[in-house]
């Protein structure tokens, strides 16, 4: 995962070679209809400040307000440190962690590694084309952190609110005849060493690359680029 946390240092990184034949080959791939909760990152919040000394929070009248009936109100509610730190809850409250489900789409593909070096890094795309229309094609692109040893494979999922409806015409897509591809654009290994396609340019998901890396991550998971 180091690799994805500079992109202009990965700009600079020498492609060792770069040709047709992905390193890793594709096993098998579909897609599907999905549901998926999106979940916010809460906020950070701030250390509450220590209680303000006041006459109330001396030994003597703090112990004694143990013994104090049910619903009276705390003193220190009404100092400076208390009004601030219940403002500081309340800030924090509207920030708290939302899950929300988004309707899109599951890109689903397997992939054997069949060079010797662990893949760590897995630039992917499903391709949708219109046989009436040769010259659409949908593009869904994907960045996965992974580790796939040499020799092992791996399933990689991706999701997107896109699907293949965004290009394909209502007749094709209900008949099925529509062409999907699926296309590993690039790979980079543990020991620095990468693979890139042909025709293929790291510059053209630059901004949704840069999105990503501010975002959470979990190990093994796909972003959608």
């Amino acid at each position: 995962m180091k690799a994805l946390l500079l992109f202009s240092a990965i700009l600079a990184l020498s492609i060792l070679f770069q040709d047709d034949n992905s390193p890793l080959k594709v096993t098998s791939y579909k897609w599907s209809h999905a549901r998926q909760k999106i979940e916010l990152p809460p906020a950070q919040g701030t250390v509450p400040p220590a209680q303000q000394m006041i006459p109330q929070n001396r030994n003597f009248a703090r112990n004694a307000r143990v013994n104090d009936p049910q619903g009276v109100r705390d003193p220190n509610a009404d100092t400076v440190d208390g009004r601030s730190a219940a403002l500081e809850r309340s800030v924090a409250d509207s920030r708290a962690p939302q899950t929300k489900t988004m309707d899109g789409f599951a890109y689903r593909i397997k992939v054997q590694n069949q060079s010797a070096n662990i893949v760590e890094i897995v630039f992917w795309e499903y391709q949708f084309q219109d046989p009436a229309q040769p010259d659409l094609v949908a593009r869904r692109q994907f960045l996965c952190g992974v580790n796939i040893p040499g020799g092992k494979g791996k399933e990689l999922e991706g999701f997107s609110l896109s699907g293949p409806s965004d290009v394909i015409n209502v007749k094709t897509l209900a008949s099925n005849t529509f062409k999907e591809t699926v296309l590993i654009n690039r790979v980079e290994y543990s020991d620095g060493s990468i693979w890139q396609r042909k025709g293929w340019n790291l510059a053209e998901v630059k901004g949704s690359y840069e999105r990503v890396l501010r975002e959470q991550w979990v190990p093994g998971t796909c972003k959608g680029l």
